[in-house]
C-alpha cells in the first residue's frame, strides 16, 4: 500500500532546522490551515434534520448517527 507524503523533502529538511519555537509555530500554523478546510459540522443539528424526515424513528435515527460519527472520526 503506497501511502502519499504529508510533507515533501523540502519541508522536511526545513523542519529538521528548526528550534522548538519555530516547530511550535509551524504546527500551529499548520493546524489551523487543516481546520479552515474542514467544514463544521453540527451533529445535534444534523441529528434533529434528519429525525424530522417522515419515515425516519428512533432506531433507523441511531444507526444513522453511527455511520455518519464513523466517517467522521467521532
Amino acid at each position: 500500500m503506497s501511502t502519499e507524503p504529508i510533507i515533501d523533502r523540502d519541508t522536511y529538511r526545513s523542519i529538521k532546522k528548526m528550534s522548538r519555537e519555530e516547530l511550535q509555530g509551524f504546527l500551529m500554523r499548520y493546524a489551523e490551515n487543516l481546520t479552515k478546510d474542514s467544514p463544521v459540522i453540527d451533529l445535534q443539528k444534523l441529528e434533529q434534520d434528519i429525525k424530522s424526515i417522515k419515515g425516519i424513528g428512533e432506531k433507523r435515527l441511531e444507526e444513522i448517527m453511527v455511520i455518519i460519527e464513523k466517517h467522521l472520526g467521532v
